[in-house]
């Protein structure tokens, strides 16, 4: 039996914080088709993200994983099926139009300007201000306290909020994403697995900022190809094959071995193991 990667971070005291079951979907996809051409990016997929809950999205390279982010993130329009925001039915044309009902996507480069300091880059543009025009100016201890204390909210407490963005390492980068993300009331938050790679430290930077954002009530859409710890704060699994979905199993169904077996090609993964593992010829 493999084991789930030690983290280190505990769990949250009394379990995870849930919405009532009764909780109406915050983003609700129904059947949606995505097509390149003739060839289907999407084939009919389907999920409901409530409040207060983290799916996890699964799948090797080519699943659909990218184009499921697309879709919900407004950078590419469905072809069939429905979106719906709390309810209502949505077709977004620009990533702006998705932003302003509420969805943050953290994308897989974890763009910010590198050069900017890390309070800049947690503003963006909507930095507090003093005084009246045409004397206003931002409030720098208002921006700098500010980011600062959200930091310290999903886990990054004592964070240098002068130093440049590019000095953080890519789990504090998603860090600072999610801690904007939660400041401007974000309503459903999608993490893309980063690009690049994260050593086990980073990675619980990244899967703290998840939980932080489930228990301030967000969706949480979290897009991975690593089992092990989608398991450790997932509480809904869409696998993701071809564009189509493969399972779609609840946090009872499904241990982290059959999590990994069922991304991992279940039969196909048990025969290499066999064949591995196999004494070589005398």
């Amino acid at each position: 039996m493999s084991e789930q990667p030690a983290l280190p971070f505990p769990e949250p005291a009394g379990g995870p914080v849930l919405p009532p079951v009764a909780a109406e979907p915050v983003l609700e996809l129904r059947g949606v088709t995505v097509r390149h051409g003739s060839v289907p990016a999407l084939d009919r997929v389907s999920l409901r993200l409530r409040p207060g809950t983290v799916t996890c999205v699964l799948g090797e390279n080519g699943a659909g994983k990218s184009t499921l982010v697309q879709v919900v993130s407004g950078v590419r329009r469905h072809d069939e099926g429905e979106l719906l925001v709390e309810g209502r039915p949505v077709r977004f044309r620009r990533p702006r139009q998705a932003r302003s009902r509420g969805i943050a996507t953290i994308w897989q480069d974890l763009a910010v300007i590198p050069l900017m300091t890390v309070w800049r880059n947690f503003w963006l543009g909507d930095e507090p201000t003093r005084g009246v025009w045409p004397v206003r100016r931002i409030d720098l201890d208002v921006a700098r306290e500010g980011a600062a204390r959200a930091l310290a909210r999903v886990g990054l407490p004592g964070i240098n909020v002068n130093q440049p963005a590019a000095a953080l390492p890519p789990g504090q980068r998603h860090s600072l994403a999610v801690a904007r993300a939660l400041h401007f009331g974000a309503r459903v938050l999608v993490v893309d697995e980063p690009a690049a790679p994260l050593t086990v430290a980073q990675h619980a930077l990244v899967l703290r900022t998840v939980v932080a954002a489930r228990d301030a009530g967000l969706g949480v859409l979290y897009v991975t190809s690593l089992p092990g710890y989608a398991h450790l704060v997932g509480d809904r699994f869409l696998l993701l094959a071809g564009g189509r979905v493969a399972a779609d199993l609840t946090r009872d169904d499904v241990d982290v071995d059959g999590l990994t077996r069922l991304m991992s090609g279940g039969e196909a993964l048990a025969t290499l193991t066999a064949e591995l593992r196999r004494p070589p010829p005398s």
